[in-house]
């Protein structure tokens, strides 16, 4: 009997050193409310079948005790661990690697679960979203080009969860959306290619597929008439947002009959692709024609020369869709609103050592003679 009453006296010495010099428990919220630990848990987790009273007086224990639930019981407001998918078919590696920072860094500061999922192997985005809300996903981050699918957008609200659309050509409907000016962004640096000089001006536009390669190229367009110079259509070529699809364009470009003085591409990679293009012909950039991007992705600066481009904030605008979906799951509850806020993000333009006026020396730059 001994021997049994001296163990349980250790054992309480234990529990109050437990107590007095660490965080409090969920058992320690349960004998404060004179309940279960499950009825706590289930308080915790927003379960209905618990009573007002109990409801109350577990709420009032854990505000007294200030106990912070654990990984698996998080949030009074929206129940267990909130978890997000991170929805992508894009084929630029340097953009997809801002954009998952951003994602991950935001996702482990508000400890959110980030599942990162690939959709170009799946022939029905229904069936993959279904799934993924089974599993207990609670909201959608859609980068390019599926931020501008609506019928995936659809999917997700007619399933009950929420969705974020990141870097759109525009906003719409009462879906989140983060974003940046594509046509304004388009139309500085196609006004900056211009100010240096350069009148005959290509364009490399980006996945038909995607509105912001359409406002892209609406913003060359405007700043090219506005300056009063005429659009040569021979010198917008088609790309897909692909490095190898920038090499055909960049050479559809550089063999024109009067090729240009300059090339805007609508990202990096096709920007790269051209850089790389001119060199194979013996060309010097910037003395021999300029080449400009957009993204600022980490492939801009990591090629010779840097590349003038635009900086679109993508690691800011993936964190701030994250926490968009953290505050409507907070507000709302399990996906049962949609985080309908439209946020506009600066962008800036960078100027590196891609550009340059054109070259009156260089006889590739010279458009031919006019009788």
């Amino acid at each position: 009997m001994s021997e049994a009453g001296g163990t349980a006296k250790i054992g309480r010495k234990r529990s109050a050193r437990r107590n007095s010099n660490s965080a409090p428990t969920i058992a320690d919220v349960a004998r404060a409310a004179q309940c279960s630990p499950m009825t706590v848990s289930r308080v915790i987790n927003g379960e209905q079948n618990v009573r007002d009273n109990t409801r109350e007086q577990v709420l009032a224990a854990i505000e007294k005790l200030k106990y912070v639930p654990n990984r698996a019981a998080r949030s009074l407001a929206g129940g267990a661990q909130l978890r997000i998918a991170l929805l992508f078919d894009n084929p630029s590696a340097s953009y997809l690697s801002e954009f998952l920072m951003g994602a991950l860094e935001e996702a482990s500061r508000r400890d959110i679960y980030l599942v990162v999922q690939s959709t170009e192997t799946q022939p029905d985005y229904g069936e993959l979203i279904r799934r993924l809300i089974d599993g207990g996903i609670g909201g959608f981050i859609l980068p390019p080009p599926l931020c501008d699918d609506q019928s995936v957008l659809d999917e997700i609200e007619d399933a009950g969860a929420i969705a974020v659309a990141v870097g759109p050509g525009r906003a719409s409907g009462s879906h989140g959306a983060v974003l940046i000016d594509e046509f304004q962004a388009a139309f500085d640096m196609t006004g900056h290619i211009i100010g240096l000089g350069h009148e005959r001006i290509g364009f490399i536009v980006g996945n038909p597929e995607q509105v912001a390669s359409e406002r892209r190229l609406q913003g060359y367009r405007e700043a090219m008439e506005n300056a009063g110079l005429a659009i040569d259509e021979a010198l917008i070529a088609q790309g897909q947002f692909t490095y190898r699809s920038g090499m055909v364009a960049a050479e559809r470009l550089l063999n024109a009959k009067s090729p240009p003085t300059a090339i805007f591409a609508s990202n990096d990679d096709m920007a790269a692709a051209t850089v790389a293009m001119a060199h194979r012909r013996h060309l010097d950039v910037p003395n021999d024609i300029t080449v400009c991007g957009f993204d600022d992705t980490e492939l801009a600066s990591s090629i010779w020369p840097e590349l003038t481009t635009i900086r679109q904030p993508i690691r800011e605008m993936t964190a701030q869709a994250v926490s968009m979906i953290a505050k409507a799951y907070k507000k709302a509850g399990r996906g049962k609103e949609s985080a309908g806020e439209q946020l506009t993000l600066p962008y800036k333009l960078v100027r590196r050592n891609s550009d340059a006026g054109p070259s009156l020396a260089s006889s590739f730059n010279k458009p031919e003679s006019r009788e």
